[in-house]
């Protein structure tokens, strides 16, 4: 791809909104943006995959593979939840609401990124004109203020409370030590401007693995504070996160509210076993001996909650390649529980909605083999087909949890969602 056009986004403060809006003309279009947060991994501030020239849709991870062979070039896609079903002996039984399917990846008709520590904006393609018209729109971009329709719970309270215990008695007897409980908020036949609420999303809960998708009819608006793994050259790095607490309303309190979660034990746990899920993980496509636990309990700072975020780091064994990553790592671990097949099966059993894309992840693969991908959570899906939008929201479930707690931060995690809503 030839570069057409850049320009210094400093000039333009409402670029990657701009961008968005313009993206939604496409059929596809895939943007992942960092927000400008600090990250010692992350190769861009911004990058973007707009409109395509090949797309794959729901094939195999080794069709894939096939794919991105035979034309190593820059590929936009996504990793639905379900493709654990291809990796595993699962099903899933509830009903699906979205088009995305399983896997999905194309080769963008325009590239656009912004690398980290820079402030210029490099446009990649072939259509000089049709970019052209997009830059000098810039400067007549004005931001729209809508109200998102209020979603209401799939499953009652006390539904969720009693699932809660179930899933504690799973533990007792064994099956499994840890599980990612989730659970949907929806609303049917109803109408959004998908490009405006990413912004108003983006405005109110700036996240570092944000990303707006779409894919045809179906659309995902996504606030996500984590990190499935990345990988640039021969290293890889993964940042689960588990262990969420809210903001103080004064410095003192926030920084009170921080020293909490670094010290709560039953947090501790939930992260330490998926720390050891995601080496483990690793291990099998590792160089021996190089699975490295880089950070461990790392407070990290959002909009409205704390996280506990650790950093498990490993060197690529060379007999192997980023779909082999794909293949060994995913579902991530902080979405499924552990043991991690076991987890995925009785959450399935006890769950009320089908995951679909949440819990699955976004993000691209470099023609140099290079590639960043988030986790999907914190995020609205959209189907402007059928008129379905829906939040899931999810949290770590041990034999330390209250199923209270539970259920209020799960709400903590989709507040800023919910405060887009009408009143």
């Amino acid at each position: 791809m030839r570069l057409i056009a850049h320009i210094n986004r400093s000039d333009y403060p409402h670029f990657a909104d701009a961008l968005v809006k313009w993206s939604n003309q496409f059929e596809v279009a895939s943007i992942l943006n960092s927000n400008t947060y600090s990250d010692t991994y992350g190769a861009y501030t911004l990058i973007a995959g707009i409109g395509f020239k090949r797309i794959f849709r729901n094939g195999s991870i080794h069709e894939l593979r096939a794919f991105y062979n035979s034309k190593k070039t820059w590929l936009f896609g996504h990793l639905g939840y379900d493709l654990k079903n291809q990796f595993e002996e699962l099903t899933s039984r509830h009903q699906a609401n979205f088009g995305f399917g399983d896997l999905s990846f194309f080769e963008p008709e325009i590239l656009v990124i912004q690398k980290r520590e820079e402030n210029e904006v490099l446009f990649y393609g072939d259509d000089e004109l049709k970019v052209a018209a997009f830059v000098k729109s810039l400067n007549d971009f004005h931001s729209v203020t809508v109200a998102l329709p209020k979603l209401q719970a799939k499953m009652q309270k006390e539904d969720y409370l009693d699932a809660i215990k179930k899933l504690q008695a799973e533990i007792q007897f064994g099956n499994i030590y840890e599980i990612n409980y989730c659970q949907e908020f929806y609303k049917e036949q109803t109408k959004i401007d998908t490009a405006a609420t990413y912004a108003m999303l983006n405005a109110k809960s700036a996240m570092p693995y944000s990303a707006f998708y779409k894919l045809q009819s179906d659309t995902l608006i996504c606030a996500s504070p984590e990190r499935f793994f990345t990988k640039r050259g021969d290293q890889l790095y993964s940042q689960p996160i588990k262990g969420t607490i809210q903001r103080g309303r004064t410095e003192q309190e926030d920084e009170a509210l921080k020293l909490q979660l670094r010290s709560d034990l039953k947090e501790q746990t939930e992260n330490v076993m998926i720390v050891d899920l995601v080496r483990n993980d690793l291990s099998r496509t590792s160089a021996r001996g190089s699975v490295t636990v880089e950070e461990l309990f790392g407070v990290y700072a959002f909009p409205q909650v704390h996280q506990l975020v650790s950093t498990i780091s490993s060197t690529l064994d060379k007999k192997y390649d980023i779909f082999d990553v794909i293949e060994t790592t995913f579902p991530m671990g902080s979405m499924t529980g552990a043991p991690k097949i076991s987890a995925m099966q009785i959450a399935d059993m006890h769950e009320k909605s089908r995951r679909e894309l949440y819990s699955g992840s976004i993000g691209y693969i470099g023609p140099d083999g290079d590639a960043d991908f988030n986790v999907v959570i914190r995020s609205l899906m959209y189907s402007a087909k059928t008129e379905y939008l829906s939040l899931m929201v999810g949290g770590a479930i041990t034999n330390l949890a209250e199923a209270e707690k539970e259920y209020e931060e799960c709400l903590l995690k989709a507040k800023a969602i919910f405060e887009l809503g009408e009143t």
